[in-house]
C-alpha cells in the first residue's frame, strides 16, 4: 500500500474565496478568506507510522506441541484425506476484517468521520481533529481562485497533521464543472457543467477529464466526490432545486448519464484520482435541496427505477465510492432518510458493491438537523454507510466521533459495523 508521507515546512499563502457548493446537494455561502497555514510541524518521522502489531512466535518449550512424532512411536497407517467443503463466496459488502486487525476503537472510528476543511479558513480546527482523532479524511469545502500551490500548501498541512494515522489521508472535493467547481486559479482549469460535458463525446470527455484529474492529483487531492448520476426527467430541470436547476446532470436519459458520467468517472481514475457517485438513488425528482430544507421527499423512485440502475452501471465501471442522498424515499422507505435507511443502503450491496458508501454532508444538511449530530453519525454508520460526511460545518464532528466510540463501547452489534466500515476504508486506500 501507497502511504502518504508527512511533508517538509510550507509556505504561508493565502487562498481568495468566493461563494461555495455546501456539501454535496446545492450551492450555499461561504465566509470571507483567512490566510493558509505556517509550517506545521509533525512529533512523528516519516517512517514513524505505527505498525501493525507483529504475530506472536509460536510456543516453544515444556508442553507445547511438537510439530513431529517421538523417537520410538509407531507411525501411522495413512488414511485418505477427507474431501475439503467448497469456500463459500463471501455476500456483497463484506469486508476484509484483517485490514484493521489490532486497530483501537478510536483509530476505526477515526477512519470512517471525514471532516470538511474550509479553503477560506479557519484551518487549525479541523488540523487539531485530524491529528487527535485520526481522522481518516478531510474535504476541501468552500470555492477559491488561488490556483494549485496555495491548495496543494493547505493539503500538504493537512497531511502532516495526519502523519501518526495508521493509513492516508483522504483528501476529497467537489470538483464537478460549471458552479459546482471547488478549486480554481493557475493550475485548474475552468470546467464545463456536466450539462455541457453531456454535449462532448465520451472519449473527448474522458480525455478531457483525464486532464482535470491529474491537476486535482497535483494539488495533493486524490478523491473527487463525483460525478453526480442523478436522472433528471426532461422538461423538469428547473424545478429540481438541488441537480437540474444547477446544470449537474449529465443529460436528460438514461443513456446520456450512464454514458459521460461514466466517461467523467474513468478519467479521473485514469489521473489516479478515486470517485464517488452521487446521490443515490438519485435526486433528479425532488423540488427542494436537502442541504436547505427539511423534509425533502420523492415519492416516484423505486428499487426498480431507472435512477438505480443509472447507479448499478457506475458501480460496474469501477467507482470505488458511492454517495447516499438524504431524501426520503417513499417506495424504498418511507420512515427515514436514505442515509439512516438499512433498506435503502441495502439496496447498494444488493447492486453488488463492495467498496465505501459515504453519506452526503450530515454536519449542516436542514433535512437531517432536527437529529443531535452524534446520532446523525451512529444511524447512518447502523444503517449501514462507511463513511460519515461533515464537511460543511466541521465543529460537530467530534461530537460525532465520541458518539460513535460511545455507542460502539455498548453496542457489540454496532461495534462490529464499525470494524466493517474502517476495513473497506482501508481497502479503498490501499492503492492511495
Amino acid at each position: 500500500m501507497n502511504r502518504f508521507r508527512p511533508l517538509g515546512l510550507l509556505t504561508a499563502a493565502a487562498v481568495a474565496v468566493t461563494v461555495l457548493a455546501a456539501g454535496c446537494a446545492g450551492p450555499t455561502a461561504e465566509p470571507a478568506p483567512t490566510a493558509l497555514p505556517g509550517p506545521v510541524q509533525s512529533n512523528t518521522q516519516p517512517s514513524g507510522r505505527p505498525s501493525s502489531p507483529s504475530p506472536s512466535a509460536a510456543p516453544s518449550g515444556p508442553g507445547a506441541p511438537s510439530g513431529g512424532a517421538s523417537p520410538g512411536e509407531p507411525t501411522a497407517s495413512p488414511t485418505a484425506a477427507p474431501t475439503p467443503e467448497p469456500t463459500p463466496e463471501p455476500t456483497p459488502g463484506t469486508p476484509d476484517l484483517s485490514l484493521v486487525a489490532g486497530w483501537t476503537l478510536e483509530e476505526k472510528v477515526g477512519q470512517i468521520v471525514m471532516v470538511g476543511l474550509p479553503v477560506a479558513g479557519p484551518f487549525q480546527p479541523t488540523f487539531n481533529m485530524v491529528r487527535n482523532q485520526r481522522i481518516g479524511g478531510v474535504f476541501l469545502h468552500g470555492r477559491t481562485r488561488a490556483g494549485r500551490q496555495p491548495v496543494k500548501n493547505l493539503v500538504d498541512a493537512a497531511v502532516s497533521a495526519a502523519a501518526q494515522g495508521r493509513e492516508p489521508l483522504f483528501v476529497a472535493t467537489d470538483q464537478e464543472g460549471g458552479e459546482v467547481q471547488v478549486l480554481r486559479g493557475p493550475g485548474f482549469s475552468d470546467m464545463p457543467s456536466a450539462l455541457d460535458q453531456a454535449k462532448m463525446s465520451a472519449p473527448d470527455l474522458r480525455a478531457r477529464s483525464r486532464t482535470w484529474g491529474a491537476q486535482l492529483a497535483a494539488a495533493g487531492v486524490n478523491l473527487n466526490l463525483a460525478p453526480v448520476l442523478d436522472l433528471v426527467p426532461p422538461g423538469t430541470a428547473s424545478s429540481n432545486a438541488p441537480i437540474g436547476a444547477f446544470g449537474r446532470n449529465y443529460g436528460y436519459t438514461t443513456e446520456s448519464v450512464i454514458t459521460h458520467g461514466n466517461a467523467f468517472a474513468q478519467g479521473q481514475r485514469d489521473a489516479g484520482v478515486q470517485t464517488s457517485i452521487k446521490h443515490f438513488p438519485g435526486l433528479g425528482r425532488v423540488t427542494a435541496n436537502t442541504d436547505t430544507t427539511a423534509g425533502v421527499t420523492d415519492t416516484v423512485t423505486g428499487p426498480d427505477d431507472p435512477s438505480v440502475a443509472v447507479f448499478d452501471s457506475g458501480i460496474e465501471a469501477g467507482s470505488g465510492l458511492v454517495m447516499m442522498s438524504s431524501a426520503i424515499y417513499t417506495k424504498i422507505d418511507p420512515d427515514a432518510p436514505a442515509v439512516f435507511s438499512p433498506t435503502a443502503v441495502g439496496l447498494v450491496r444488493e447492486l453488488g458493491f463492495d467498496g465505501v458508501i459515504i453519506s452526503d454532508d450530515l454536519s449542516a444538511a436542514v433535512q437531517v438537523e432536527s437529529v443531535p449530530a452524534g446520532a446523525r453519525a451512529v444511524r447512518a454508520v447502523d444503517a449501514g454507510v462507511d463513511v460519515v460526511l461533515a464537511s460543511a460545518r466541521p465543529t460537530v464532528a467530534p461530537a460525532m466521533v465520541n458518539a460513535l466510540i460511545r455507542t460502539a463501547r455498548s453496542d457489540p452489534g454496532f461495534a462490529a459495523k464499525v470494524d466493517a466500515a474502517a476495513a473497506r476504508v482501508a481497502a479503498a486506500k490501499a492503492d492511495l
